[in-house]
Protein backbone atom coordinates (compact mmCIF):
# COMPACT_ATOMS: atom_id res chain seq x y z
CA UNK A 1 0.00 0.00 0.00
CA UNK A 2 1.72 3.36 -1.31
CA UNK A 3 0.70 6.64 -0.22
CA UNK A 4 1.25 9.72 -2.21
CA UNK A 5 3.44 10.92 0.52
CA UNK A 6 6.96 10.75 -0.93
CA UNK A 7 9.02 10.40 2.17
CA UNK A 8 6.62 7.54 3.38
CA UNK A 9 6.96 5.98 -0.08
CA UNK A 10 10.74 6.03 -0.04
CA UNK A 11 10.70 4.76 3.43
CA UNK A 12 8.62 2.13 2.66
CA UNK A 13 10.71 0.90 -0.35
CA UNK A 14 13.60 0.72 1.39
CA UNK A 15 12.05 -0.98 4.35
CA UNK A 16 10.63 -3.62 1.40
CA UNK A 17 13.87 -3.87 0.53
CA UNK A 18 15.79 -4.58 3.19
CA UNK A 19 13.76 -6.68 4.90
CA UNK A 20 13.72 -9.35 1.35
CA UNK A 21 17.75 -8.43 0.89
CA UNK A 22 18.46 -10.28 4.44
CA UNK A 23 15.68 -13.13 3.71
CA UNK A 24 18.48 -15.06 2.04
CA UNK A 25 21.27 -14.34 5.33
CA UNK A 26 18.21 -15.24 7.57
CA UNK A 27 17.48 -18.17 5.86
CA UNK A 28 21.33 -19.47 6.40
CA UNK A 29 21.53 -18.51 10.15
CA UNK A 30 18.49 -20.45 10.61
CA UNK A 31 19.41 -22.78 8.85
CA UNK A 32 22.99 -22.94 11.22
CA UNK A 33 20.40 -23.05 14.67
CA UNK A 34 17.88 -25.92 13.13
CA UNK A 35 17.49 -29.54 14.15
CA UNK A 36 16.26 -30.57 11.35
CA UNK A 37 15.57 -29.14 7.38
CA UNK A 38 11.53 -27.83 8.22
CA UNK A 39 12.36 -27.15 11.89
CA UNK A 40 10.72 -23.52 12.72
CA UNK A 41 9.55 -23.85 15.74
CA UNK A 42 12.14 -25.29 18.08
CA UNK A 43 13.97 -22.59 20.42
CA UNK A 44 17.37 -23.14 18.45
CA UNK A 45 15.48 -21.79 15.38
CA UNK A 46 13.53 -19.24 17.52
CA UNK A 47 16.87 -17.46 18.68
CA UNK A 48 18.54 -17.76 15.14
CA UNK A 49 15.89 -15.68 13.78
CA UNK A 50 15.68 -13.18 16.30
CA UNK A 51 19.11 -13.21 16.15
CA UNK A 52 19.33 -12.00 12.90
CA UNK A 53 16.24 -9.27 13.05
CA UNK A 54 17.80 -8.03 16.21
CA UNK A 55 21.21 -6.99 13.88
CA UNK A 56 18.81 -5.93 11.23
CA UNK A 57 17.10 -2.96 13.43
CA UNK A 58 19.85 -2.34 14.56
CA UNK A 59 21.42 -1.19 11.66
CA UNK A 60 18.19 0.53 10.55
CA UNK A 61 18.57 2.45 13.75
CA UNK A 62 21.57 3.57 13.51
CA UNK A 63 20.49 5.01 9.93
CA UNK A 64 17.28 6.41 11.91
CA UNK A 65 17.53 7.32 15.36
CA UNK A 66 14.35 8.93 15.84
CA UNK A 67 12.34 5.65 14.96
CA UNK A 68 10.68 4.95 18.34
CA UNK A 69 8.72 2.12 16.69
CA UNK A 70 11.92 0.37 15.53
CA UNK A 71 13.66 1.24 19.14
CA UNK A 72 10.70 -0.82 20.60
CA UNK A 73 10.03 -3.68 18.51
CA UNK A 74 14.48 -4.07 19.29
CA UNK A 75 13.96 -4.07 23.03
CA UNK A 76 10.90 -7.10 22.32
CA UNK A 77 12.75 -8.85 20.10
CA UNK A 78 15.80 -8.70 22.14
CA UNK A 79 13.24 -9.82 25.77
CA UNK A 80 11.88 -12.73 23.50
CA UNK A 81 15.25 -13.39 22.97
CA UNK A 82 16.69 -13.56 26.92
CA UNK A 83 13.34 -15.79 27.38
CA UNK A 84 14.30 -18.30 25.10
CA UNK A 85 17.66 -18.71 26.04
CA UNK A 86 16.50 -18.68 29.19
CA UNK A 87 14.46 -21.93 28.55
CA UNK A 88 17.36 -23.39 26.99
CA UNK A 89 19.70 -23.05 29.37
CA UNK A 90 17.28 -24.60 32.23
CA UNK A 91 15.99 -27.45 29.94
CA UNK A 92 19.22 -28.17 27.39
CA UNK A 93 22.29 -27.37 28.88
CA UNK A 94 24.74 -28.17 25.60
CA UNK A 95 22.62 -26.78 23.09
CA UNK A 96 22.15 -23.44 25.09
CA UNK A 97 26.55 -23.37 25.44
CA UNK A 98 26.57 -24.19 21.39
CA UNK A 99 24.07 -21.21 20.97
CA UNK A 100 26.00 -18.87 23.14
CA UNK A 101 28.98 -19.66 21.31
CA UNK A 102 27.71 -18.67 17.76
CA UNK A 103 26.04 -15.48 18.53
Amino acid sequence: MFVHIREYTLLYFQTFTLLYSNSMATKKEKDIFQRHNKDTGSPEAQIGRLTQEIEMLQGHLTKNKKDFDAKRSLLQKVARRRRFLKYLKETNLESYAEISKKT
